[in-house]
């Protein structure tokens, strides 16, 4: 597979088999993405991959938290900003209507909304959850770094016949987590991400989300 192609087959997977995804695999995916750029070499990012049962116990013990508190803990960063404006905010508003428009659920089923959201908290049904830490030092330089990085798994995963879903959504359950992985208090929780092979059958995977054309957000001079 070709960059091109994965770029184009690179989605965000909502629904997962549970075909195992070896461990020599995501071993080698980490490997080869830790070549992602950042700046001064620094290499910012933490990883904690789970699989089996250290995967499934966190997920039942954040699903037990979900029954009395579904919104978690006010998260360490905003997700996205406050009072996010258009088009940016058009963008996101369009995306889960569709997504939403798919799995039939309207705007005013709150509950059933929820329980889509749940679904973050057992990673979709993935055999491999990813955490990504940033120690607390780094700035947005570094985030950006991380980004990189988690890109990189992300076209990585395509070559290896596999599928993600990067979910800041974790987010909200950082103390849950870091306590589970054992992660220091120097180190923030940027987002989780899902990793395994797609369910080619679920609706929620014909999920397509549109993107501004090239002219809508590059001023182009001197070409």
């Amino acid at each position: 597979m070709n960059v091109s192609d994965a770029v184009d087959t690179r989605m965000s997977c909502r629904a997962f088999t549970d075909q195992p995804v070896d461990g020599a695999v995501v071993r080698r995916l980490l490997e080869k993405a830790s070549r992602a750029p950042s700046g001064g070499n620094v290499q910012p990012w933490r990883i904690y991959a789970l699989t089996g049962q250290p995967l499934q116990g966190l997920v039942d013990k954040i699903d037990a938290g979900i029954r009395t508190n579904p919104m978690g803990t006010p998260t360490e960063y905003d997700i996205y900003p406050k009072g996010l404006t258009a088009p940016y905010r058009d963008y996101r508003y369009k995306v889960g209507e569709d997504m939403y428009g798919l799995l039939g659920i309207p705007r005013e089923d709150k509950v059933a909304r929820l329980g889509q959201l749940a679904q973050n908290f057992k990673f979709f049904g993935a055999p491999v959850g990813l955490f990504m830490y940033l120690d607390r030092q780094m700035g947005p330089p570094q985030w950006s770094d991380a980004g990189m990085f988690l890109q990189t798994i992300m076209l990585l995963a395509r070559e290896e016949g596999l599928h993600t879903c990067a979910q800041e959504a974790w987010a909200m359950w950082y103390p849950e987590v870091a306590a589970h992985v054992g992660a220091p208090d120097n180190e923030i929780l940027f987002c989780g991400m899902a990793l395994g092979y797609k369910d080619e059958n679920a609706p929620i995977n014909q999920l397509s989300a549109e993107r501004a054309s090239v002219d809508d957000f590059t001023t182009f001079q001197g070409f």
